[in-house]
């Protein structure tokens, strides 16, 4: 299935795309609780004008579309997240990796390492020292074929 595949960079144009696939996000039901608060009719005019105002050449976030024969298959965002400057060799640059989705007749075709790893060659590019997220139960062995592991030196409060 890898063959045709195509990844869009980080764009304006990949994000308005990305958009599209928010929409058949929005009609999945969800992995576990919580309920959506939101109907698609009202979350897809909000998140397509965050995406909007989120991708410009300034903005610390990028996005990459994954299409096959002219139809967005998938979408994976990425921020980049700086620390401030130390005179120790504490690292400087993170990234957060999210909404990474795969419409589901795309999953295990290799759809979403063509993804990861697009991401994963940005944060090199860009000197990132760490990549961090949020994984699903059904993602996590994604994840853990990139090398991701679960961190024994962060915390992290939530706060509902």
């Amino acid at each position: 299935m890898q063959k045709g595949l195509v990844v869009w960079g980080f764009c304006a144009a990949a994000a308005l795309a990305a958009s599209a696939i928010m929409e058949a996000r929005a009609q999945q039901a969800p992995a576990a609780p919580p309920a959506p608060v939101e109907t698609a009719a009202q979350f897809l005019p909000r998140c397509i004008e965050w995406m909007r105002r989120r991708i410009d050449d300034e903005s610390p976030w990028r996005v990459w579309v994954l299409t096959h024969n002219d139809t967005i298959v998938g979408n994976i965002w990425l921020e980049l997240v700086e620390k401030l400057p130390n005179p120790n060799v504490e690292r400087e640059m993170h990234a957060y990796v999210t909404n990474f989705f795969i419409r589901p007749e795309y999953r295990n075709t290799g759809a979403g390492s063509r993804l990861l790893e697009a991401v994963l060659d940005e944060c090199k590019r860009a000197h990132v020292d760490s990549v961090f997220l949020w994984p699903s139960d059904r993602s996590r062995p994604l994840y853990e074929r990139y090398g991701f592991t679960a961190p024994s030196t962060m915390l992290v409060l939530e706060q509902h």
